[in-house]
């Protein structure tokens, strides 16, 4: 059987290594734009931040997918699926024949409409290539303005931050992390955030870039400026889906798939950032991991269904964890709300309950517990016994 993966990031990597375990003989070609071996996008930051060397980026040694006999081919864009051929093509026009295929192809940064955001010293932070251009253009320059406050602008306005920088976060919505957090909890944050020397600005339009043969700043709605040398643009990102439209596959927000991963022809699968799964495109890590494998699985017509992966997100900013889950911003006036906080430590936790189960929480400025909160989310437990003793410090978890 021969297996062609699109895509070398997390459920690409993962599904190829998926199949060498399920299938000693099948033959995996994996396929990938970048030219770099994979590596977990949160390592970004990491190494943006002057943590974590070059060479510790990586995932796997450099000679991992020769040892397990997959075909990697780095630097290679995929520009057509022949449906009817059972084939992918390459721009240099080199063919790849596939009995399943899997489209692995993640999601590109979104730039908004801006003057200015096609100019020199502006960036976004997607790939490794970006994250040298962007410490390449950082020498000699402090001020930079990160155009975005949510988990991937906050990392790197942190990040930058620990470099020396001096750094602006300019947000659209009236709190940071507005998919994560309530309105009390990114108050909180933003406290913290701004005693690290980070400058928060919320329910801001930045219309234009300022340029006059180098980055000058920003002009908002309203026509106040701010200054700035570098400018990255964290604003979210889309699933790149033009290959599998111009394939003819069902595409809605991004490549529909069923529980299988299986996507509108038969021998075709979709996992990751691509993938649209009962109308949601999750966009998250776990989300990836898990469809990954089950995409896997499906390939070779094993059974390993995919059910949909509980929102669970943490990070850690200005020093601060934050751990959001399922429902946690998003609860309806049926729910019971249950909170804790002490700003001045930045902790702040939430736990939303309907009919005694717990489907969100939010835990912030704290790691203990947090996991236990998370699986309880995924699990829809019934709480109801023990709600208030779940914010104390050395609750047993155990026990539920």
């Amino acid at each position: 059987m021969r297996a062609v993966v699109v895509g070398n990031g997390l459920a690409g990597t993962l599904a190829a290594k998926t199949l060498r375990e399920l299938d000693g003989g099948v033959d995996i070609e994996v396929l990938g734009e970048e030219s770099h071996a994979y590596y977990p996008r949160p390592n970004l930051i990491e190494f943006l931040a002057g943590r974590l060397p070059y060479e510790r980026l990586f995932a796997f040694p450099g000679n991992w997918a020769e040892r397990q006999r997959i075909g990697l081919h780095l630097g290679v864009r995929v520009s057509k699926v022949l449906t009817e051929e059972k084939a992918v093509v390459t721009d240099s026009g080199r063919i790849f024949p596939y009995d399943a295929l899997l489209l692995a192809n993640g999601s590109r940064a979104s730039v908004p409409p801006l003057r200015g955001g096609d100019r020199k010293g502006v960036f976004v932070l997607r790939t490794l290539d970006d994250a040298l251009a962007i410490l390449d253009y950082l020498e000699g320059r402090t001020r930079v303005a990160v155009i975005g406050g949510g988990l991937l602008g906050l990392e790197i306005a942190r990040a930058l931050r620990t470099r020396g920088a001096e750094v602006r976060v300019v947000e659209f919505f009236d709190r940071l992390l507005p998919r994560q957090l309530d309105a009390t909890g990114a108050a909180i944050l933003k406290g913290q955030i701004e005693r690290t020397g980070i400058a928060v600005r919320l329910g801001t339009v930045t219309e234009e870039i300022l340029v006059d043969g180098q980055i000058l700043g920003l002009r908002f709605k309203g026509g106040d400026q701010a200054e700035a040398e570098v400018v990255i643009i964290a604003a979210g990102v889309v699933p790149d889906l033009e290959l599998a439209r111009e394939a003819g596959l069902r595409v809605e927000r991004g490549i529909v798939v069923d529980d299988r991963l299986g996507t509108s022809r038969p021998e075709i699968f979709a996992a990751g950032d691509v993938a649209e799964h009962r109308g949601r495109v999750y966009g998250i890590i776990p989300a990836s991991f898990e469809q990954a494998r089950a995409a896997a699985h499906s390939m070779l017509n094993m059974d390993l269904p995919y059910k949909g992966t509980v929102p669970s997100t943490t990070l850690k900013v200005a020093g601060l964890y934050v751990t959001s889950a399922g429902l946690a911003v998003q609860e309806e006036r049926t729910s019971e709300v249950l909170t804790r906080q002490a700003p001045e430590e930045g902790l702040y936790k939430k736990i939303v309950l309907r009919e005694g189960r717990i489907v969100g929480a939010i835990w912030m400025g704290t790691k203990k517990g947090a996991a236990e909160i998370g699986r309880l989310v995924a699990a829809n437990k019934d709480v109801s016994a023990v709600k208030h003793d779940l914010f104390e410090e050395n609750f047993d978890f155990n026990g539920i």
